[in-house]
C-alpha cells in the first residue's frame, strides 16, 4: 500500500471514528470505535490519533491529490 492509500484510509478512519463520537455523545454512548479497540492501550491508541492527524495535514497540504 502506497503512502496516498495509507493516508486515505485514515483520514477516512478519522471521519468516521469523529462522526460516531458525535452520535454517541446525543444517544450517551461511547461510540469511539479507536478508543473501544486500543482503550486498553493508551499510548498505542495516542499513535493512531497522532498518525490519523499527520496524514489529514499530507492530504490538505497535497490539496488531496496522489501522485500516481
Amino acid at each position: 500500500m502506497n503512502c496516498c492509500k495509507a493516508c486515505y484510509w485514515l483520514v477516512l478512519l478519522g471521519a468516521l471514528n469523529w462522526g460516531l463520537v458525535g452520535v454517541g455523545d446525543f444517544v450517551g454512548q461511547n461510540l469511539n470505535v479507536v478508543n473501544l479497540v486500543l482503550g486498553s492501550w493508551p499510548q498505542v491508541e495516542s499513535i493512531v490519533y497522532v498518525l490519523i492527524g499527520l496524514a489529514a495535514v499530507k492530504k490538505l497540504v497535497k490539496g488531496g491529490k496522489c501522485s500516481a
